[in-house]
Formats: C-alpha cells, sequence, structure tokens
C-alpha cells in the first residue's frame, strides 16, 4: 500500500520519482442511501495506511459517540465531515478523498445518496472515470441505483464496478449476490452501459476490498482495489484532438504575449498549427511556456502558455484548436439537462452559461421530453424540476466552440447559472448543434439604427413601465406619449393587454407563460427601437430576470425602466378592472400580487409614487429624465 515501499526508508528521492509517475484514476461512489458508500472509503483510506494515530484516535472516540457499529470503528466518520451528516448518518455533500498504492494514485468522490442531493453526485462525477455503485445485498437494486447509473452513463462514465455490499448479512450468499448481478446488468444494458464488473462485498468488515475474502471462496474475480489499480482507462484525453480553452491573456511587458489555460484533450507541440475560434484566425505554436521553463510538447491536464508566430485578437473564452481537427461552433444545441435549481426551469428564461471559460447568456426553449429513470420512459414536459433530467434544445446569445459531450466533456459540457442570485441550477451535455444555427446569417443592411435616428431628429428609447394591475402604468403612458407626440417624436405603446388580443393571445399567465410574454415583447420593443422609435412598454413584467434580460438585449443606452410603485392596498382599491377582486374569489389563477410574485426593481431609473403624483406629473417627471439623457432636445 501506499506507505508499505521499501524505498521510502531507501532511496526517498526514487519514491517520490516513482509515485509522481504513477497513473492518476478519478472515482465516485455512489447509491442509494446508507448503502455504505462513506464506509467503502474509510476503510480504503485505512487499509492504505493513510490514517494517522491522531486521526484513529479521533476516529475511535467518535465512534463511540456517533458511530453506528457498536464498539466496532466507524470507518464512514473518515469521510462524512458535516454534523449533519454524523448525526443522521448520511452522506450530504461531495467529500473527495485521496489515497495511493503502490500501482496507482486514486482520487475518489463520496457523492450523496439522496434523491435531493442529486445534483452534489452530479458535481462529483463531473470529472470521474470510474464509477462505484453500491447496492446493500438485503435490498438489492432500488430507485436510486437506477437513478445514480443513469446519471453515470449519462456523464460519460463508461467503466462501472457494481459492488454489491453488504453481504456478510445475507450470509455471503452467491445467489443473492446474482441474482442482483444479474437485475443490474440487464438494466446497465438498457442504459449504454456495458462495462460492468461486480463484486462482492463487506465494506465495514473488509471482504473483497483489498486481500480475497475467505468468506466468498465461489468468487474468482479481482477484488475492489485490484480492478482499480488495473482497469484501463479507454477514453485517453492525450489521444483526443487538442484544446485549449483561453483562461487568460497573458501580457506582463510590450515584448510578451502569450494565451493561458489548461489543456483539456491532446497535445501541442511549437510548430503545430492552430485556429482561434470563435473568430476562425490561424498561427503557429511559437512558444510553449511554463514557470519551469519553455517545454517542447505539452499533453492534457497541463497548465501553460501559449504564444503565436502571428499577432491574433485572442480573449479569455476562446479556444485554441488543431487546426486539423477542429471543433464545431454554433448557438443552438440540443442537449441533455440535469435541473439543479430549487425553483423549476423556466423556457426562455435567461440564464447565464459557463463552457469552458466562456460565459454567454443562454435561453432555454420549450423541452422536448424528460426522461423517467426507473422505466427510462420519455414524457413531455413544459419544464423541468429540481433533479429532472430531460432534453432541452438552448440557445446561446453567440457562437461558441464546441465538441459533442460524448467525444469531449470539458468542451461539451456547461453549467448554467441563475443571473441573479449566482447559483447553479442546471449542468447541460451538448448532443449536437442544430442545423438551423448554421443556416442563419445576419443580413447586412444600408440604412442603419444611426440613419434613422438622424431622420427622426431623436433618440430611439424603450420606456418600460412595470408595476402591479392598477399602477397606473398605462395612464401614464398614454399621457406621456400624447405630449411626445405633440413634440413631433416618432412613438408606439405597447400595451400588455393589447399585445395580448394578437401576439401573445396563445399565452396563459402562469409563471413560464409570463416569461415568454415579456420575451416577445422584448424582441418586438427592439426592433422599434432600432427602427429609431421611442417605445413606451406598459407590462406588469413580474420578474427581475427578465427585465434585466431585456435592459441587456436593448443595450443600456436605449432602455429606461420606470417603476410605477404603487402599493397593493391601493391598487386593489383602484381596481378599475375588477380583476382584484375575481382572484380574492379564486376566479383567477396566478394573479400578481395575490398569488403570483412580484419583484419590485431594486435601482429603476425613474420612480414614479401614483400615491402622490397625477398622471400628469409622473409624465412630467419621465420627459424630464429623456431631456437630461439627451433622447428628446
Amino acid at each position: 500500500m501506499a506507505h508499505s515501499s521499501n524505498l521510502i526508508a531507501d532511496d526517498i528521492e526514487q519514491y517520490l520519482e516513482r509515485h509522481a509517475n504513477k497513473s492518476m484514476l478519478r472515482f465516485i461512489t455512489c447509491g442509494s442511501v446508507d448503502d455504505g458508500k462513506s464506509t467503502l472509503i474509510g476503510r480504503l483510506l485505512y487499509e492504505s495506511k493513510l490514517v494517522f494515530e491522531d486521526q484513529l484516535t479521533a476516529l475511535e472516540a467518535d465512534s463511540r459517540k456517533v458511530g453506528t457499529q457498536g464498539e466496532g470503528l466507524d470507518f464512514a466518520l473518515l469521510v462524512d465531515g458535516l454534523a449533519a451528516e454524523r448525526e443522521q448518518g448520511i452522506t450530504i455533500d461531495v467529500a473527495y478523498r485521496y489515497f495511493s498504492t503502490e500501482r496507482r494514485k486514486f482520487v475518489v468522490a463520496d457523492t450523496p445518496g439522496h434523491e435531493q442531493y442529486t445534483r452534489n453526485m452530479v458535481t462529483g462525477a463531473s470529472t470521474a472515470d470510474l464509477a462505484v455503485i453500491l447496492v446493500d445485498a438485503r435490498k438489492g437494486v432500488l430507485t436510486q441505483t437506477r437513478r445514480h447509473s443513469y446519471l453515470v452513463s449519462l456523464l460519460g462514465i463508461r467503466h462501472v464496478v457494481l459492488a454489491v455490499n453488504k453481504l456478510d448479512l445475507m450470509n455471503y450468499s452467491q445467489q443473492v449476490f446474482d441474482e442482483i448481478a444479474a437485475a443490474y446488468a440487464t438494466f446497465a444494458a438498457e442504459i449504454g452501459l456495458t462495462d460492468v464488473v461486480p463484486i462482492p462485498l463487506s465494506a465495514y468488515i473488509g471482504d473483497n476490498l483489498t486481500e480475497r475474502s475467505a468468506n466468498t471462496p465461489w468468487y474468482t474475480g479481482p477484488t475492489l482495489i485490484e480492478h482499480l489499480e488495473t482497469v484501463e482507462i479507454t477514453d485517453d484525453p492525450h489521444q483526443a484532438p487538442f484544446r485549449l480553452p483561453v483562461q487568460w491573456v497573458n501580457r506582463p511587458d510590450l515584448d510578451f504575449r502569450g494565451f493561458s489555460g489548461q489543456i483539456v484533450s491532446g497535445s501541442v507541440r511549437p510548430g503545430d498549427r492552430l485556429r482561434v475560434l470563435p473568430s476562425a484566425k490561424e498561427s503557429t505554436v511559437a512558444r510553449i511556456v511554463t514557470m519551469d521553463g519553455d517545454l517542447d510538447e505539452a499533453v492534457a491536464g497541463q497548465s501553460v502558455t501559449i504564444t503565436l508566430a502571428d499577432e491574433i485578437d485572442i480573449s479569455r473564452g476562446d479556444v485554441l484548436a488543431a487546426a486539423d481537427a477542429l471543433p464545431g461552433v454554433a448557438d443552438q444545441f440540443e442537449a441533455h439537462l440535469v435541473w439543479m435549481g430549487e425553483h423549476e426551469m423556466l423556457p426562455e428564461r435567461p440564464y447565464l452559461c459557463q463552457i469552458g471559460t466562456m460565459t454567454v447568456q443562454a435561453r432555454i426553449t420549450k423541452p422536448k421530453h424528460k426522461v423517467n429513470v426507473n422505466t427510462l420512459e420519455q414524457t413531455a414536459t413544459n419544464t423541468l424540476a429540481l433533479n429532472e433530467i430531460g432534453v432541452c434544445n438552448i440557445s446561446f446569445d453567440r457562437p461558441v466552440p464546441f465538441d459533442p459531450y460524448a467525444d469531449n466533456r470539458d468542451t461539451g459540457g456547461f453549467i448554467l447559472i441563475d443571473r441573479l442570485t449566482n447559483t447553479t441550477v442546471g449542468a447541460g451535455m451538448i448532443a449536437h448543434s442544430l442545423r438551423r444555427s448554421d443556416n442563419i446569417h445576419w443580413q447586412a443592411v444600408d440604412v442603419d439604427g444611426p440613419a434613422r435616428q438622424a431622420l427622426n431628429g431623436h433618440r430611439p428609447q424603450v420606456l418600460w413601465f412595470t408595476g402591479l394591475s392598477g399602477s397606473g402604468k398605462s395612464t401614464i403612458a398614454n399621457e406621456l406619449e400624447r405630449r411626445l407626440h405633440a413634440l413631433g417624436c416618432h412613438t408606439y405603446l405597447l400595451d400588455g393587454d393589447n399585445v395580448r388580443h394578437g401576439l401573445n393571445r396563445d399565452l396563459g399567465f402562469t409563471e413560464a407563460d409570463r416569461v415568454e410574454n415579456i420575451r416577445r415583447v422584448t424582441e418586438v420593443a427592439r426592433l422599434m427601437a432600432d427602427a429609431g422609435l421611442i417605445v413606451l412598454a406598459s407590462f406588469i413584467s413580474p420578474f427581475r430576470a427578465e427585465r434585466e434580460a431585456a435592459r441587456e438585449l436593448i443595450g443600456p443606452d436605449q432602455f429606461c425602466e420606470v417603476f410605477v410603485d404603487t402599493p397593493i392596498t391601493v391598487a386593489e382599491q383602484r381596481d378599475p378592472k375588477g380583476l382584484y377582486k375575481k382572484a380574492r374569489r379564486g376566479e383567477l389563477a396566478n394573479f400578481t400580487g395575490i398569488d403570483s410574485p412580484y419583484e419590485p426593481p431594486e435601482d429603476p431609473d425613474v420612480r414614479l409614487d401614483t400615491t402622490t403624483l397625477t398622471p400628469q406629473a409622473a409624465a412630467d417627471r419621465i420627459l424630464a429624465e429623456l431631456r437630461r439623457t439627451g433622447v428628446v432636445a
């Protein structure tokens, strides 16, 4: 094991050199709750002699205090570090541990078994080469076993160990082991897992963990550690085409300009021809620079700085790729998506997307289907809830370099981030680009925005009125448009009710429908602003995310958020359309302010308190703002 080599005492330098050159295997343990994942890893650490004396003393004390093994050592406590994990005897967070043997180094991720922590399991599996899927011999293959197996397949892990644990509690029955192995093999074949090695175990006792157990004389396969030491990982990133997502443009002085990042696949040498994507410009490698000097070759996993023979405009997020084996470049994809957000996914809501070292804005169109991991049935859906898995079309706001996830996990995987809370809400795996993204191009025109602005005699602007129903948005917008028209300004009023008679007549008032309603209106307002108009958009638009997306799409210089601030008690007293009364009687579902939330602007450009301002005074306030910012003279 790790500390049993005679070289440690005889020749430490030779030992360290041999240790540095060992191959590395990253694997995860997963399965249902209380299948023994943490105990398995704890026992591996113990058997690898990587538990120091003070840790062992603490383990003995903790085992007596919160252990689950009576007077024996509870090896799970070596891994379960959170207080809540120790109290409940479960894994919540992803715990990473390192150990080594004479033949190999290992990084293992202990992932949670509870369905509610599926997102944590996805995190641990994203970099793994192999999965150890544990099954309690008393319970057999469970729902969470199938869920984790499906995720393992989806995340591109092709090597699986089926660890049938706690076989000691079933008297080491070969029949029990064979039945579980056969049941799992049937399911594994359905999801494309072909390299499955079943091993009978007792993680607590140590049966077949590091040494062959006399309790299972009928088993002739490898021990767990033997298999982990010898399994050949077929997906060698060194053999794949060269890819380096640029993380940093290294410019310490005027004489040096390099592009730094980690090589995610392939290898590179000075003189190799590279293409920069998405710009498609080419050059040759001049130098491969590191802190320890220049290299003759760099391979996957190394972090380097590459200098090119030609001056090319390259930024963070660009990808350096082998010119003769290029990734694709597109802005629309079909992808598998694992939803990790507490709130359900809303089609067309803008999210931030991290792919490689690039951050873009992304929108998910209506999901094609979601997958029932128990039956593998595909069912139609309009959204995805926490821990659900689906196939969706996704659109980015710009073209990005990519490889299908099946070919390259680093350039084919992405995460989605909530724009307001900055929390990760989804993990995606690109299947392929959509053909329509390759066939649609932006058509250049001769009469552009500045030309229309000069003709109109004023700057284009989108005035976005937001507030509760009955706050007075439409009244104020109508009064303002009347005054702008009298000044000779070219205007158009987009009113929430009017738009729903035509453009958005197919939409209801669910959260998803409200998101799509504002998305369409934003696109129309942007086109009208491009035509040189002053657009007055009067919509409740209850969600900050959509209002911020409208500002970004239209442009902050052409967008003015007007918050018509009216307390709900006042708006309900006015109730010009009788909608609040219907909502209170339960006749209107999803009514903003009653049973659907309104997120007021945190920093509006103009705030109007309609409890003190008349519509005329409010219009005066906005007109003064337009003059101050130079929209109108």
